[in-house]
């Protein structure tokens, strides 16, 4: 029979040596079970417990699917995000209507119903009534709404007639439905040459899809290229300060669209043209700027 070892200390009044109580079985387990308990704890703090993130990992989605609102489909949108179907009363409505902006494309207006944006939820599980919308040209992504109303720059949309659409989408990315159908409205929108609506600008002034008329020319100019599926040049870090105005230039040999992780900002890039997008960088830290379709790391935005 084994012998648990003791520890025997001697008594400074009478030089005897005396017994240490040995911790019993009980309190053993006790303290393992709480030690176990603590590391669950600190887990879930870091992993699903904490909030959500709306980084992905270059060529992934951002659709979570989560959350136990309304009843998830296999369907799609057609853009590969799942429908989220909830009952037609009560259900998100959304409207659209756009009219000339008096320097450069056009406000879009989104009206909606039992809805609400929430940018600051974005990635997080699903919620009753809440969310963002894509906004499409012809059936192409041209960027991510977060609010009632959006700029659309003239540059981004070509000389002729074309239908735009918004559909609303819940924070985990999946599109609400109603019947099997996404939740969506259109409009219909025409460009003149030049690629405005009722007005143009003078001869020799370039038009700007990100900087609006007046304003300050940016602090950086970054430009980029995608090119047979490869970043030009090599995805590098772009150093800024704090409150800078950094301009994107950014030209693809395909369709695509450009995000700024952290900023959440998103711009088309049509194929063969350049696109350009003007931010302020007003938080620290490192941001990731790749492309959606290609999944490729263009930059890193480092401000300090």
């Amino acid at each position: 029979m084994s012998v648990r070892p003791e520890t025997r200390v001697r008594c400074d009044a009478c030089g005897i040596p005396a017994r240490v109580a040995r911790p019993s079985r009980r309190t053993t387990r006790v303290a393992a079970l709480v030690a176990v308990l603590l590391l669950l704890a600190g887990g879930a703090l870091a992993g699903c417990g904490g909030r959500a993130t709306t980084h992905h990992k270059p060529g992934t989605t951002h659709e979570e699917a989560s959350g136990g609102v309304g009843t998830l489909l296999e369907a799609q949108d057609g853009t590969g995000h799942r429908l989220r179907e909830v009952p037609a009363q009560g259900a998100p409505e959304v409207g659209l209507s756009a009219r000339p902006d008096s320097e450069d494309g056009w406000n879009l207006q989104l009206a909606v119903k039992n809805f609400r944006f929430t940018p600051d939820s974005t990635g997080g599980g699903a919620l009753p009534g809440a969310g963002h919308a894509h906004l499409e040209l012809d059936g192409r992504k041209l960027a991510r709404v977060y609010g009632p109303w959006f700029h659309l720059p003239a540059a981004q949309v070509p000389q002729g007639p074309h239908t735009l659409t918004v559909r609303l989408y819940a924070d985990d990315h999946t599109a609400w439905a109603v019947a099997g159908k996404a939740i969506q409205a259109a409009a219909p929108l025409t460009a003149a040459p030049g690629g405005s609506a009722e007005h143009s600008h003078p001869a020799g002034t370039p038009s700007d899809a990100a900087t609006p008329p007046g304003a300050s020319p940016p602090d950086r100019t970054v430009t980029l290229a995608v090119r047979d599926g490869k970043a030009h040049p090599a995805p590098d870090r772009t150093e800024l300060k704090r409150g800078e105005r950094v301009a994107l230039r950014v030209t693809s040999d395909r369709a695509d669209t450009l995000h700024v992780h952290g900023y959440d900002k998103e711009l088309a890039l049509p194929a063969g043209q350049e696109a350009t997008l003007v931010l302020t960088v007003d938080r620290t830290g490192l941001f990731e700027v790749e492309t959606h379709t290609s999944g490729l790391l263009l930059t890193q935005l480092l401000v300090r």
